[in-house]
Parts: structure tokens; C-alpha cells; sequence
């Protein structure tokens, strides 16, 4: 898409600002996407946009049975079993109390079982006196000797050549900006560069003139900017031209720390004792951290990397700067503030936040806390709704969901690089994207985090669809589908949904519930030419339903008319009106069809893992007795959009859940709950889903006044000390914060240990198994038969164990053979055979340290 010209820029961001100015003490329950040009039909008439926490909230309307008193603009499902709505009389919870006891009884018994044995790693290599490659200066601190046997040095007047002692040379930080590029920062906070003039000499802010390819074509390394312009010496002097000098980088004390966000997590991270063995270590299914593109680039505020870190990538959006942060339209309905701070570092007065949803919640420094605290496994889903980008009025990246996509891919690749870089180069940092459960295993064993490129967009494939009349014609076709399954698997794209907001060509969508719904069910209708068909349900459990829609009970026509049209004039020259539907429960009338059987089918094809979040109840009853019939186990429900029918149903099918974090007293409940859906055939372990970066509030702080309040120091999973974290000026408590960012679900896990009381180890336990079970869950969709042990009706006779497992096999064709090990511990895996005579016969395989069997007993 075409950039807007930076002549214009300043004032169509005061226009757009303008254009909801009316709308921003209004909008304090809805999210609002700005102005568009035109309306979808003229009787709906631009200037009739009016106060709408007012209007809705004085509208006649009733909340799902049971649901307790509440406040609209509060998001409260975050602590929900289900955020989808929660089935009808054929879908409710099958799970009776004596099979809830059980299976939390065997989730414990799976507790006492040995715990692999772990070590810990350190990620960078000890720092030699001279560099070693063109990588390995990133994070050090060093004197430039040039090849004429001078050193540079700081002078009074800017830089000079001297032949001193390397006690007097100026020492330089590199600060690495992307693979073999870097910063060079003087000690009094400046930058070495290209200046005015054309020399080189000290400049006061970062620039392309200042960024530093280097390069080592031999026993020296050689600085270059673009345009072929490289450091060199002149007369004597440093200068900019087009022959480079070498310079011999030396290792020296005294430079300046260059601004960037803490960690305050010491102790060397963990990694496993073989590279083979079971991991630990927490899982994050559901989480968006290249979210800075979507909605075409400018909702959303920051961004999880800069060249220049974090003073230039924590800033705010540029609509909400000009304002003052009182023209921040999505941030003030999402958030339900009216202005805010708009200085992101080095203050962070008002953000981040866990309400704060347009803000960065996944800088970089902030993920690798994160990493460093625990986590090993992170899904980051690519996220667009092309209707939405649409509507709001600033942009820079195109609205296709698709197009986004391909961005977002992208970017993870440059974000690998960018991480990489810090960590002395290719390959050697904590976040390795990867596209297989064999490889994740090597990852997180070496001490590092895999992560899972997954998808979540309204339009995925492109396949919308238009009502025409009473028919729906899909905008795209099998064939079409399967190309481009084919494409984002090559991509990396291992996890993936049908749906997010809008019903499309693949299924229909569970909803949003509220004032919200009010908005998306508009531009569902904008984007199909038909609002959500929801119907009134009755569901048997009271729980399984989709999302409820405003709605009146027993209202007659002239009621309906008149709330029609109060909505109608909310929502004129900005969406259209929605319909009002009849009382709760409501579930949409949409299902699966036949092109999102296909799509399901081609996900299990390719081994990709299929998430039924979002869909509507028929949708998703339809997807999980499809995935049953094909007998695959490659399903997650990632961050509570399914429903307590579905739940069972996954974990019974080889599957694994992780709910959407929210609170940490809430989530301690969802895990009680899911104890008694734990599937004695398969591994238990638990996770989160953050939906950061998102629209997703995150985990609001409990307090630091109650008594069981998180203790700083404590300590983290593999024995690290997890301190309070500081990022410029502010520092973090989860006590008083909350998981204002991503760097904080360290603590938020320890406040679940606190909030679970006597059960808090037990909490804690099964979220370090979180990876694990992910793992196993991942290799049953690669093909992997599930273990012996836990499965009697798949053991082999020993005899034939013997001839099918041999020595020099790798593991992976070893599970192949046998299905997966009960037990994988260091250098051995133990799985379960029988003899004519013995219903279980142990057999442990060992492994040599390349992960070839070694022998078989």
C-alpha cells in the first residue's frame, strides 16, 4: 500500500483525530476504528454519530443466565472457562464428577513422576579480548586500533588518531542494530558517524549515518555505511570515503550503558542434559507479537524491536504524540480512559498496562525476561481483520489479510535476525522459530525458546463471501486454498484457526458479546452483506452457547423498531445498523462448511495443528466430530473461544488446551476445572494463552496490600532469581502492576503458586510441563503413535520391539517404530512391550550423545 506523504501526514492524522472528536467521551465501552470515507448506504448519515456508552447501556437488554453484576466496558470474560459464550442441549460438558475426580487424580499422579534432569546454559560465549567475527563484538565494549598503529581518541573537539596506550583510547559500546551492524556509542552517550562536512566525528542521535556494517576481509574489520562510503583514515585523520581502513577492535573497559529495558533476572536460563530428553518449561500458545503491522500499521503503538532499541521502539503512535494523548480514539474505548501519557520510555507513566491494548506488550527485552523466568515455548499467531484496517483511517501496510500475513512472517524472520545479533550471531539467540516438535525439542533442551508461527485472521485464503439473495458465493475455492496452505506451510506456519471476528467461506463465528459484538456483527455485514444469524439457543449445561448479542425478552414490534433504530442512530455514517435478536442464549446458525471441512482436511494433511477457537457452536461441534473421524491429534484450543463441550472432546482426542491467562486468581480456577478433563492416555501438562498485543487485557495486580501478596526476590523455574524488573525510570511489581507487559509472566506465574495456595506447586508443576505436553501433543500430529504405557492396547510383543529398533536409529525413527516413549530421561527412552505371559515389560533405549540407539533392554 502506498505510504502517505509526510507533507500530509501531520494534518490527516489532526483530521482523522477531528473526525472522532465527538466520538471520545462517547466510545468508553465500544472499540472505534475512526472514520471512513462514504457509508454503505446513504440513509446512514455521518453526523448522527453520537454518545454510545450512554445510549447502549440505557438500551433495554439482558446478559446470559447467570451472569453476575458487571460493567460493560469491563472485559470480565477474560476470567471465563469460555470466552466464547459458554453449548446446547446436544453440546454440554459430558464429564461426570467420578470422571472429573479421576482424571484430576491421575494429573497428580503424573506429578510424582521423575523429573528430567537439567542444567544450565549460557547463551553467549565467553567474550575474548579481540573479536572473533564480524558478530561476535555485539554487547562488548572496545578501543578501535587502526592498522597504522594508532589508536582513536576522544579529544575536546570531537575524535582523533594518537599513538597512545590502549588505557587512552576512547572506548566504544557496540550496540548491534541487525546482523554485523552496530552502533559504535562513545562514552558521553554519542555516536560515532558520518557528519556534517562528510568526515567522520561524533554525532548526537542514532541515523543511517551512524549504523556500521562490518566486515573483516582479513585480520582486521572494516566499517561501511551504504551508498559504498566506509571509515577510513585521511591525512591522518578519520574520515568517510570510499577505500575502508582496518581497525583491530580490543577489548577495554568504561563505556556507557546503552539505554535499554532490564531484565533483573540472574542465573544462567536452563536447558536439558541431552538434547532428547523430556523439556520443562511454560508455553504461551496464543500470542501476536507482530501485531505492530496489523490494521495496516498505525493502531498499534510501539513496536518489539528498533535498530535502536528501546528509546526509539517504545514510543507512542504518532495521532496520539500530536495530541497530547487526548486523540487516542482506540486506545480511550478499549482502555475506558479518557487521555493518557503519551511518553513510552524512558517514564512509562501510563503504559504499558494491562488494559492499555494498543500499547507494545512484546518488546524484545521484554520477551527474553519472559524466556529467561521460564518460558520455552511461545506461538506467535499472525493476526489481520482487512474490514476493520479499512475502516480506520491510518495506514501504511495494505488491509489484505493475506498480504498482512506474508508481512508479519516476514518481520518474525527479522525479528529472529535482530535477536540473533545481540547474542553474537546467526543462530545464537533465545527465540528460534521452528517448524517441527523434534526440532522445538532440540531447541529448548539447548537452554532457548521455540516458537510456532501460527495464523489467526478473519479471511484467511481470502475466502470471504457475499449473500447475494439467500445464497452465499464464497470467494474462493478448494484449489485455491490448498495452493495457499501450501504457501504459508513453507512459510513456517505450523498452528492455525478458520475464524476470528467475521463469519466467512470456511465457517461460522462464535462472536463477540456486547457492545462490542454491536461493532464487529457491522462490519461482518460490511464485509458479507449479512449480520451474525444468531438464534435463540437453550443450552442443557447453561454454559455452552455463543457470544450474546444485545436483545430484548418478549418485545414486540414497536420496541424492536425503537431499539433498531437507537442503535441505527448510534452507529449512522459510521456502521450500519445491526438487528436486534431474541433473548439469550444465542448461537449462530452458521456451521462448517464444506470448503472449512476441506481446509481442516488439508491442515491434517500437512501436519499443521487446527484451532476450532472462534468458531460458532455448530462450527466447532461440526470441526471436532470431523477431526474424531480422521483420528488426528493435532488440535489445541489456544485461548478460551472454545466451549466446555469442546474442552473434553480435545483432550480426549490426543489434544492440548491452554487458556487465556487474564487474572491470576481467575486462572487458577480454569486450571482446577481442566483437572478433571486430563485424559489418562496421554501426558498432562498446562499453559497460557496471553492474547498480547492482541486487544487481549492482560492480568490485572491483585494488590500489594494482601497477605499473599508475590515476595521479590524469588525464585524462578531452574533455580534463576526473579527481581523486580526495571525498564527506564519505572519499576515493575506484579503486586501493584499487574502483567502491565510480556517480561512479567514470570511473576504472574509465582502469583499463581500464591493465589493456588496448598495446591500452588502442583500449578506450578504442571505449567513447567506445559512445553512437554505441547511437544507430545505436536509429534501425535506428526504421526507418532501415543505411548505404550499409558496406551496397553499399543504394545508389541518384545520380540518384535527388538526387531523393529535398532541400533543407530535415530529417536525420531525409533518413535516412528514404537510410538512415543513413557519416559525420556537424559540418554534413554522407556516404553512398554508384552510377552505371552507379561502384560508390561519396560524397555529402556539408549542413546549416544548424537541421539543414535546405542541398545535396546
Amino acid at each position: 500500500m502506498r505510504r502517505t506523504d509526510p507533507r500530509s501526514r501531520r494534518q490527516l492524522i489532526c483530521a482523522a483525530v477531528a473526525s472522532g472528536a465527538l466520538l471520545v467521551g462517547a466510545l468508553q465501552s465500544m472499540p472505534s476504528f475512526g472514520h471512513r470515507e462514504g457509508t454503505l448506504r446513504a440513509e446512514y448519515d455521518a453526523q448522527r454519530a453520537s454518545a454510545l456508552r450512554a445510549a447502549l447501556e440505557s438500551l433495554p437488554h439482558v446478559d446470559p443466565p447467570g451472569t453476575p453484576p458487571h460493567s460493560h466496558d469491563d472485559p470480565a470474560t477474560k476470567n471465563a472457562v469460555s470466552r466464547a459464550g459458554e453449548a446446547g442441549a446436544d453440546t454440554q460438558d459430558p464429564t461426570t464428577a467420578d470422571e472429573r475426580r479421576a482424571n484430576a487424580a491421575y494429573a497428580a499422579a503424573q506429578r510424582r513422576l521423575p523429573d528430567p534432569k537439567l542444567t544450565r546454559v549460557s547463551l553467549m560465549g565467553k567474550r575474548t579480548p579481540l573479536p572473533q567475527t564480524r558478530y561476535a563484538m555485539a554487547g562488548g565494549c572496545y578501543a578501535m586500533h587502526s592498522v597504522t598503529g594508532r589508536y582513536v581518541t576522544r579529544t575536546s573537539s570531537g575524535l582523533a588518531l594518537r599513538n597512545v596506550r590502549r588505557a587512552k583510547a576512547a572506548p566504544f559500546y557496540f550496540k548491534a542494530t541487525d546482523l554485523g551492524s552496530y552502533l559504535v556509542y562513545g562514552a558521553k552517550r554519542d555516536f560515532l558517524a558520518r557528519v556534517a562536512g562528510g568526515g567522520a566525528g561524533l554525532a548526537a542521535s542514532p541515523s543511517p549515518e551512524a549504523d556500521w556494517t562490518v566486515r573483516r576481509p582479513g585480520r582486521h574489520f572494516t566499517f561501511s555505511l551504504g551508498g559504498g562510503r566506509h571509515l577510513r583514515i585521511t591525512d591522518g585523520r578519520l574520515d568517510v570515503g570510499t577505500a575502508p581502513t582496518g581497525f583491530r577492535l580490543e577489548r577495554v573497559k568504561g563505556c556507557a550503558a546503552y539505554p535499554e529495558s532490564g531484565i533483573d533476572i540472574t542465573g544462567n536460563p536452563h536447558g536439558g542434559v541431552s538434547s532428547i530428553q523430556e523439556v520443562r518449561g511454560f508455553v504461551d500458545a496464543h500470542t501476536h507479537g507482530m501485531a505492530f503491522e496489523f490494521l495496516g500499521g498505525e493502531a498499534h503503538c510501539g513496536k518489539p524491536w528498533d535498530r535502536y532499541g528501546a528509546p526509539y521502539a517504545l514510543v507512542d503512535c504518532e495521532d496520539h504524540r500530536v495530541t497530547g494523548g487526548n486523540g487516542s480514539l482506540l486506545e480511550t474505548v478499549l482502555s475506558g480512559e479518557p487521555s493518557h501519557d503519551p511518553v513510552g520510555w524512558p517514564t512509562f507513566k501510563d503504559w504499558p498496562a494491562p488494559d492499555s491494548l494498543t500499547h507494545e506488550g512484546t518488546y524484545y527485552r521484554w520477551m527474553e525476561r519472559a524466556w529467561r523466568g521460564g518460558q520455552r515455548l511461545f506461538v506467535n499467531l499472525l493476526v489481520e481483520n482487512n474490514k476493520l484496517c479499512e475502516i480506520y483511517p491510518l495506514k501504511r501496510n495494505s488491509c489484505d489479510d493475506m498480504d498482512s500475513i506474508r508481512l508479519q512472517a516476514r518481520q518474525m524472520r527479522k525479528f529472529q535476525d535482530y535477536i540473533d545479533a545481540q547474542y553474537g550471531g546467526p543462530g545464537k539467540g533465545f527465540y528460534r522459530i521452528v517448524t517441527d516438535p523434534f526440532q522445538a525439542r532440540k531447541v529448548i533442551n539447548s537452554g532457548r525458546m521455540a516458537v510456532v508461527m501460527g495464523i489467526e485472521t478473519s479471511i484467511p485464503f481470502g475466502c470471504t463471501f457475499k449473500q447475494v439473495g439467500t445464497q452465499d458465493v464464497a470467494a474462493c475455492s478448494a484449489a485455491e486454498i490448498d495452493r495457499q496452505l501450501n504457501e504459508v506451510h513453507r512459510m513456517g506456519v505450523r498452528q492455525m484457526e478458520l475464524v476470528n471476528k467475521f463469519d466467512n467461506a470456511l465457517a461460522g463465528v462464535a462472536g463477540d458479546a456486547g457492545t462490542t459484538g454491536v461493532i464487529v456483527n457491522a462490519a461482518n455485514f460490511l464485509e458479507t452483506g449479512t449480520f451474525w444469524n444468531m438464534r435463540h439457543c437453550e443450552p442443557a449445561d447453561g454454559e455452552s452457547h455463543d457470544n450474546a448479542q444485545y436483545a430484548v425478552p418478549e418485545i414486540d414490534a414497536q420496541q424492536q423498531d425503537a431499539l433498531f433504530g437507537a442503535i441505527g442512530q448510534v452507529f449512522g455514517g459510521i456502521l450500519p445498523a445491526v438487528p436486534v435478536y431474541g433473548p439469550p442464549a444465542h448461537c449462530n446458525a452458521r456451521g462448517l462448511t464444506t470448503l472449512g471441512e476441506h481446509t481442516i482436511a488439508g491442515l491434517a494433511k500437512r501436519r499443521m495443528i487446527f484451532d476450532p477457537d472462534h468458531l460458532s457452536v455448530k462450527a466447532r461441534k461440526a470441526a471436532v466430530d470431523q477431526v474424531d473421524r480422521m483420528n488426528y491429534p493435532g488440535i489445541i484450543s489456544s485461548h478460551s473461544w472454545s466451549t466446555p463441550d469442546t474442552y473434553p472432546r480435545i483432550y480426549k482426542l490426543g489434544g492440548f488446551i491452554t487458556p487465556y491467562a487474564g487474572d491470576s486468581t481467575g486462572f487458577v480456577g480454569k486450571w482446577r476445572r481442566h483437572l478433571g478433563w486430563a485424559d489418562k492416555r496421554y501426558y498432562f501438562g498446562f499453559g497460557f494463552g496471553a492474547d498480547i498485543n492482541g486487544l487481549g487485557a492482560q492480568g490485572a495486580p491483585r494488590g500489594a496490600a494482601v497477605a499473599n501478596k508475590v515476595r521479590y526476590p524469588f525464585r524462578g523455574l531452574g533455580g534463576v532469581t526473579v527481581k523486580r524488573q526495571r525498564a527506564g525510570e519505572r519499576v515493575f511489581d506484579i503486586n501493584r502492576d499487574g502483567v502491565a507487559q510480556y517480561g512479567l509472566y514470570p511473576d504472574w506465574v509465582e502469583d499463581l503458586r500464591k493465589v493456588a495456595g496448598r495446591q500452588g506447586s502442583a500449578i506450578v508443576d504442571d505449567m513447567s510441563r506445559g512445553a512437554e505436553a505441547y511437544l507430545q501433543m505436536w509429534e501425535r500430529a506428526e504421526g507418532v503413535r501415543a505411548d505404550s504405557c499409558r496406551n496397553p492396547g499399543l504394545r508389541k510383543g518384545v520380540a518384535k520391539a527388538k526387531r523393529l529398533v535398532r541400533p543407530g536409529m535415530t529417536t525420531r525413527a525409533v518413535m516412528r517404530a514404537v510410538g512415543q516413549p513413557y519416559q525420556r530421561l537424559g540418554a534413554t527412552y522407556r516404553f512398554c512391550a508384552k510377552t505371552s505371559t507379561k502384560r508390561k515389560v519396560v524397555m529402556t533405549v539408549t542413546f549416544n550423545r548424537a541421539g543414535r540407539v546405542v541398545r535396546l533392554r
